[in-house]
């Protein structure tokens, strides 16, 4: 039966891409007793910075440019038991910044003093995504050899779990999942998935998203249920760092200045198999 369903599942998620029509996810669980937690981080107290630090080694109040806006480290705080990335509008700047669209990435490279780095398992995160057009919040894994451009993934590739840049479409409740490898310059490779639709609103309520990662594919899950898997790279065969992000796309000069969006992760965790 397990067979058939992922059958099933491939042929519908075959046929969408085609059309480039969003679906619910309608796969296999997934099976969590074939492992065992080794990582959690649940953001309770004051944010961990020997775990969690800014993405490209921010150190703590500087800026630099991303996208269509900045990263400033000081847009990732918890709160109430969750790790709040606030998405903003400064007028001002912030930290020699200039006027723009501030927001953040951490990430748990062991670049960090407690980094944590992991090969194959499960992987999710649990989360609100944030209601703001041209936003581009995301749960991702990759490491530095990602950057190696030698025609394949097996040495690093850039995993999205998810990625959230739909708010504001006629139907914005969906995701998407995306691999890339041999950098980011013309010899780029990369993979998307159809786009993912989330039940519910996930700008206003949790949801889970999670990766199943072993020697053979990726496998996507949202709210613990199959929406895609592949090999594409030949498969990343070396522990990668987590992230976590938000970022202004380009283009953004209709979105009202005042707005405030915010990426609210209820928690993060790891898992390896038994």
């Amino acid at each position: 039966m397990a067979k058939v369903i992922s059958v099933l599942t491939a042929i519908a998620a075959f046929f969408c891409s085609i059309f480039s029509i969003p679906f619910y996810a309608n796969g296999e669980k997934v099976d969590l007793s074939k492992f065992e937690l080794v990582f959690e981080e649940q953001f309770n107290g004051e944010l961990d910075k020997t775990l969690w630090s800014g993405i490209d080694r921010l150190p703590d109040g500087k800026t630099t440019v991303r996208r269509g806006g900045y990263w400033n480290n000081d847009l990732a705080y918890t709160e109430n038991g969750n790790l709040i990335i606030k998405l903003k509008y400064l007028e001002d700047g912030l930290d020699g910044g200039g006027a723009g669209w501030y927001s953040a990435g951490i990430d748990t490279s062991t670049d960090n003093i407690n980094g944590y780095e992991q090969k194959y398992g499960y992987f999710e995160c649990r989360c609100i995504l944030p209601k703001c057009a041209r936003s581009w919040a995301a749960f991702w894994l990759m490491n530095y050899e990602t950057f190696n451009c030698d025609g394949s993934g097996e040495d690093g590739t850039e995993i999205d779990v998810f990625e959230s840049f739909y708010y504001g479409d006629f139907i914005d409740n969906k995701v998407s999942s995306n691999l890339y490898y041999d950098g980011y310059g013309e010899g780029k490779q990369s993979k998307g998935s159809v786009k993912n639709l989330v039940r519910g609103n996930p700008y206003e309520e949790f949801n889970t998203y999670g990766l199943e990662w072993n020697e053979n594919e990726y496998i996507f899950y949202i709210n613990g249920v199959e929406t895609y898997r592949t090999d594409f790279g030949g498969v990343s065969k070396n522990p990668e760092f987590m992230l976590l992000s938000i970022e202004m796309g380009e283009n953004n000069e209709e979105i009202p200045k005042d707005l405030e969006a915010e990426f609210i992760v209820d928690y993060v965790r790891a898992y390896q198999y038994k």
